[in-house]
């Protein structure tokens, strides 16, 4: 038996709150603004929060339960961020607001910027960039500017290891390079023979996710830096993974020379939803002069009776800016919330969880999973989501038949370099008990894809939507609905 829907509960002159009479003229609605075909339910308060109340049931989120979506780190968001974040002090203040009267929130901006530095080991840091994709794009457009002001406008190829994340070769292209692709090896590092076969005064840089998609780290990530910046090329680094890093090894010291930050993957803040995400970009010292304006600065020290004044200042040779005001601040203060809680022994703490966690997990199903590079993973790892022995059966099946046993679906084909895969990344937030159960629920559907194929093939079961035709959901989009009374 199905629960009545808003419009079967609706009934004429319900009202479900009262508004108190207004203190200014009323006003007839304009016809033009009403719409007919439109009907809206008429329901008591009851009625609408119970209806809202059972959709949010049919949602799955990080607070529900596991969330293992490789590259994407949907870990747990602490709710001492949001505390923080709601502060009437950074709440209710405004970018149009004089520099003097934002001190506080420039001071939080400034130590962020502080903070992130002593973590990646950059010189400079920008809070400005509106999403890690975005900063992966401020990232390549400094390394544009930094060749021209050198004169260097020859220097037209961007390389981008297979294993990089799928939005490398689009920022590359918007930026105006020429896209060439590096392979890995057969042990899922960058191939170094090839590497050396394409480096030459047309390379720009290398973009490098370290570790990379197959949730490996470059074993030759020394040798890789090397022949770029002989060849005379730069470094990006895309620090989407770097939850696996931190306290451990810091991109600078590697050699990188620029990175973009996720905050919503590395420090805490939220995820998914559209946003509003965050991607600072942080740069060696040859670059920081290249940097998005503006960026806080300390414009007069402090004295014995005066704190320091923060201020905005602009990098000699900037890009410009990326985005209107300066960034998006609240995620700023769940992010420098979350580095402050933990402090420099619980961020390595967060690395050494992460990397052990998709490494427990990984053995628990490796003998019932084909594991394409046989290594020990860092934060993350992918497996193939197919058998010899069940050829019907493909990763996507494997994904929504894990639905039936409550848990969000892993990653699926992506990397592309790895047949049907899965990939998957637990989180350094997620409990042995979780791991356990999820471990246990892939094992049982590893079984079923030999014994009971069909039960994969036709899931999910008992979710609140079946398992939909997703081609045609890509190619025949109906984005608006409308009730009337001859339609349902």
């Amino acid at each position: 038996m199905t629960e009545p829907t808003i419009y079967e509960l609706s009934s004429p002159g319900r009202v479900g709150v009262k508004f108190p009479m207004p203190d200014v003229p009323l006003m007839d609605m304009p016809q033009e603004l009403l719409r007919e075909e439109l009907p809206l339910p008429e329901l008591a308060e009851v009625d609408v929060v119970r209806h809202f109340t059972a959709l949010s049931r049919m949602n799955y989120s990080v607070d529900s339960d596991m969330y293992p979506l490789g590259s994407c780190t949907m870990k747990y968001n602490p709710k001492i961020n949001e505390e923080t974040a709601r502060l009437p002090g950074f709440a209710n203040t405004h970018p149009l607001q004089p520099e003097n009267t934002i001190q506080g929130n420039l001071a939080l901006m400034y130590d962020l910027q502080e903070s992130l530095k002593e973590i990646s080991g950059f010189k400079g840091v920008c809070l400005e960039p509106a999403a890690g994709a975005q900063g992966e794009l401020v990232g390549v457009m400094m390394i544009r500017a930094y060749h021209r002001a050198h004169g260097e406008d020859q220097r037209i190829k961007m390389l981008i290891p297979d294993s990089a994340h799928g939005t490398n070769p689009a920022s590359s292209a918007m930026s105006g390079f020429e896209v060439v692709p590096v392979p890995s090896d057969a042990k899922g590092n960058v191939d170094l023979t090839a590497l050396k076969a394409i480096c030459d005064n047309s390379v720009a840089g290398l973009m490098l996710t370290n570790p990379n998609t197959l949730g490996l780290f470059d074993e030759n990530v020394l040798e890789v830096i090397r022949i770029v910046h002989e060849a005379g090329g730069l470094v990006y680094g895309d620090g989407a993974n770097l939850n696996a890093l931190l306290g451990i090894a810091r991109p600078g010291d590697l050699g990188f020379d620029v990175m973009h930050f996720n905050l919503h993957k590395t420090f805490s803040t939220p995820h998914g939803g559209g946003g509003p995400g965050s991607g600072p970009v942080g740069a060696a010292a040859k670059l920081i002069d290249f940097l998005p304006n503006p960026i806080v600065d300390i414009i007069e020290e402090a004295t014995d009776q005066m704190p320091p004044l923060f201020g905005f200042v602009r990098p000699k040779h900037s890009i410009g800016r990326v985005k209107a005001f300066y960034g998006q601040f609240g995620m700023m203060v769940r992010a420098l919330t979350y580095i402050r809680m933990h402090g420099a022994d619980g961020l390595r703490n967060i690395a050494e969880y992460a990397v052990l966690n998709a490494n427990y997990l990984l053995a628990k199903i490796k003998g019932a999973y084909s594991l394409p590079y046989d290594r020990v993973c860092m934060h993350e790892f992918v497996v193939e989501g197919c058998w010899a022995d069940a050829p019907e059966v493909h990763a996507l099946d494997v994904a929504k038949r894990l639905m039936d046993y409550k848990f969000h679906p892993p990653t699926n084909y992506f990397p592309l370099i790895v047949h049907e895969a899965l990939m998957i990344e637990p989180t350094e937030t997620e409990s042995k008990q979780t791991l356990d159960r999820f471990a246990d629920a892939l094992l049982a559907i590893a079984r079923e894809a030999h014994e009971q194929p069909e039960l994969l093939h036709s899931a999910p079961h008992d979710t609140p939507v079946s398992r939909m035709d997703e081609l045609k959901a890509a190619k025949d989009l109906v984005l608006c609905c409308w009730f009337s009374e001859e339609k349902e």
